[in-house]
């Protein structure tokens, strides 16, 4: 089969397109024909091997060659004591240990796979399981006349953040570039930051949540932007800010009144099949910025190292 190759940690220009023996489902695995994969910043850390808890999944090299773990696609077999899908049934959803996807084709366990709705196409369907889930996690308890500040608002993720606290009733800002100004108003936004003329965590006591993609402040200024009894949740960023804000966060939140804190986004099927009929219902969509063939896979990788995407990457692999 093609795929995706990663032999080294490194950079986009560590990858290539080549061929692998095709995988054969254990017992209760099934084999998914691939369709489509979207790219998250955590496929970019997982290129990198930096944060250093990228390489869980192997210390000096990737145990499993294949990139990508946000897959749609076509149920081609499935293994002994598997019940649930049959083959011809179209799937999606995140693969365990976040790596396989970028490949014709990947044997998984079913746990993390739901059926596909009819009325989303498959790029459309690869594009929500992990953006989906993390903003579905990070929006839960947002009221009506919220006011709530996302920081990161232009990447893979954040306009799943942004459309869904619009959904829940908040009043967004969204913080990014300025270049991308015009388009996060376009998503939904209600005001826009852009990071090189201003530094959002100097406006005190301003906000109820700050959902924070892209942290690289410490807990002990982060919490001034928010209001009494208001809410700070790290979703990603560096990782001395993600253990600073996991062992300082609390005492700092008790301290001041307010909640300082990380979030943890397990995978999940209940929260993909959440999200995912809010963007049936029309509450909420993937916000695509370029799909890319199989073969250009690398230069995706590359453009997201960049920060050049606006929404999600999303390979085609069939």
């Amino acid at each position: 089969m093609r795929a995706v190759i990663q032999e080294r940690y490194g950079t986009a220009a560590d990858l290539r397109v080549g061929e692998l023996p095709d995988p054969v489902p254990a017992d209760g695995e099934v084999l998914v024909r691939i369709k489509a994969v979207s790219l998250n910043g955590l496929d970019r850390e997982n290129l990198a091997g930096s944060p250093a808890y990228s390489r869980i999944g192997g210390l000096r090299r990737p145990r499993h060659p294949v990139p990508g773990s946000d897959i749609a696609g076509v149920v081609a077999a499935v293994g002994a004591g598997v019940s649930e899908f049959q083959p011809g049934d179209e799937v999606f959803g995140e693969l365990a240990g976040y790596r396989g996807g970028l490949a014709e084709y990947v044997a998984t366990p079913p746990k993390l796979l739901s059926r596909k709705p009819s009325g989303l196409s498959f790029v459309e369907a690869a594009a929500i399981p992990q953006a989906g889930c993390i903003a579905y996690r990070a929006t839960r308890g947002v009221r009506p006349g919220d006011k709530v500040l996302v920081n990161g608002a232009g990447g893979a993720g954040g306009a799943f953040v942004v459309a869904l606290a619009k959904h829940c009733g908040a009043e967004v800002t969204a913080v990014d570039s300025a270049a991308k100004g015009r388009y996060l108003l376009g998503i939904g936004a209600d005001a826009v930051i852009g990071y090189e003329s201003e530094d959002w965590a100097d406006r005190r006591d301003s906000y109820d949540l700050v959902i924070d993609l892209v942290a690289h402040r410490p807990p002990h200024r982060v919490h001034r932007a928010l209001r009494r009894r208001g809410s700070y949740v790290m979703v990603g960023g560096h990782a001395r800010i993600l253990l600073a804000t996991l062992l300082a966060g609390a005492p700092i939140g008790w301290a001041v009144r307010k909640r300082v804190r990380v979030l943890a986004v397990p995978q999940s099927r209940e929260d993909l099949e959440a999200v995912t009929a809010l963007v049936v219902e029309g509450s909420a969509a993937p916000v695509i910025d370029r799909v890319f063939p199989l073969e250009e896979a690398p230069a995706a990788f590359a453009k997201l190292a960049a920060g050049e995407h606006r929404g999600k990457f999303v390979i085609e692999v069939a």
